[in-house]
């Protein structure tokens, strides 16, 4: 059985796996696909058994393993006015493949699965010297949540894992290290009023805003006098607000406020240095709120966090990739990828894949036909380093 990429392509669109759906129905269709190879999948579920991970080795047991990695959801289409059906493949005529998830990420997917014929067919007749694993996760794009659970299973079993080739958007240039991302939700419980009466009041909006300008007043700072890396797009640690939601009513006092803000720090920085300047910031807004509202409260709590990744230039996945590439390092970005949880786990990576990270989260997102017959290349010429 041989499919191409495209139609591989096609098939994986055609499945709505955006984050608030489940992803089993095409984490099922990629089990059949490799067990049509003879290959067997691991799949690890969240508490739901709504979604899944799947894992699957190609080579003998004992192999060590480089892992192909790609996310199975998509972000939302909601809102956006898009030229073309989201949820099917459309060639637009002009070198590019257009569908939602067709460069973010099921385009490197899509060419990891047009590999497993030839990658069987060596491990059956027992020519791989290093064996190939099949990573796909869910809810990356929610924070990265649900790769843990596959990393663990992983960890627990002692799969021998080389390297990691984590298969985002990167126009096939190397990116080998990115900032870390982690997002805070802030209650601000203030107390309602008549409007009229503002003075007996605590105006939860006003409270949650000063926490917010200062919030900006230390992402300013970042900016001007942060430590800096040119290494990377943004070389700086950033901080911003992106939801507030808050208030009733324009003639009463709000008593209730939230917002969401998120850090993005660069390798070797701490997060928790800016987090724990807003917790402090937070809690001289708190007596002066319950001077007149003992009942007042700010609550922060984390909702996302995905560790930061740097990529150790000694590992057997940048040989590869320097050798494959015919170049030396690579990009530092300030987007997340799983990258930095595999990297925490011990398992060496390099991001690289098919496709423009500016297409990603886009109406008409698309991947231009040359980027993944550029990535099929790639993964062939791997493969032939893989080769006894």
């Amino acid at each position: 059985m041989s499919v191409s990429h495209t139609e591989l392509l096609a098939e994986l669109i055609r499945f709505d796996t955006t984050s608030r759906y489940s992803n089993l129905q095409l984490i099922e269709w990629v089990e059949a696909y490799l067990a049509g190879f003879g290959i067997e999948s691991r799949l690890t579920y969240n508490d739901e058994r709504s979604k899944a991970n799947l894992f699957a080795r190609i080579g003998k047991p004992g192999l060590s393993l480089i892992v192909l990695s790609g996310h199975t959801d998509v972000v939302p289409v909601d809102g956006q006015s898009w030229s073309f059906p989201p949820f099917e493949l459309t060639d637009g005529g002009d070198g590019r493949l257009y569908g939602r998830g067709s460069a973010d990420m099921k385009g490197f997917i899509a060419c990891a699965l047009a590999s497993v014929p030839r990658l069987a067919e060596l491990a059956r007749e027992d020519r791989l010297a290093q064996g190939v694993g099949l990573a796909l996760s869910y809810d990356e794009e929610v924070g990265c949540v649900g790769v843990g659970r596959m990393i663990d299973a992983l960890l627990a079993e002692g799969e021998p894992i080389a390297g990691c080739l984590v298969g985002e958007p990167t126009s096939m240039r190397p990116v080998i290290a990115h900032k870390g991302i982690a997002h805070y939700r802030c209650r601000v419980r203030g107390r309602a009023a008549h409007s009229s009466l503002t003075p007996y009041g605590v105006n939860a909006i006003e409270y949650a805003a000063r926490l917010i300008t200062h919030i900006r007043k230390l992402a300013d700072a970042e900016a001007g006098f942060g430590h800096r890396q040119p290494l990377y797009d943004v070389p700086f640690t950033t901080m911003q607000t992106g939801l507030v939601h808050g208030g009733v009513a324009c003639n009463i006092v709000p008593a209730d406020c939230e917002f969401m803000f998120e850090c993005r720090w660069l390798p070797g920085d701490d997060p928790q240095r800016l987090v724990s300047s807003v917790a402090d910031y937070a809690a001289t807004l708190l007596q002066e709120m319950r001077q007149i509202a003992p009942e007042a409260d700010i609550v922060i709590e984390p909702t996302v966090y995905s560790p930061a990744f740097e990529s150790d230039p000694e590992s057997e996945i940048r040989r590869y990739v320097a050798s494959l590439c015919g170049c030396e390092g690579g990009a530092g970005v300030a987007y997340t990828t799983e990258a930095g949880l595999f990297s925490q786990a011990g398992m060496p990576c390099v991001v690289l894949g098919p496709g423009s990270i500016e297409q990603a989260h886009r109406p008409d997102e698309y991947v231009e036909i040359a980027q993944l017959q550029a990535c099929l290349d790639w993964l062939d010429a791997l493969t032939n380093k893989l080769i006894k």
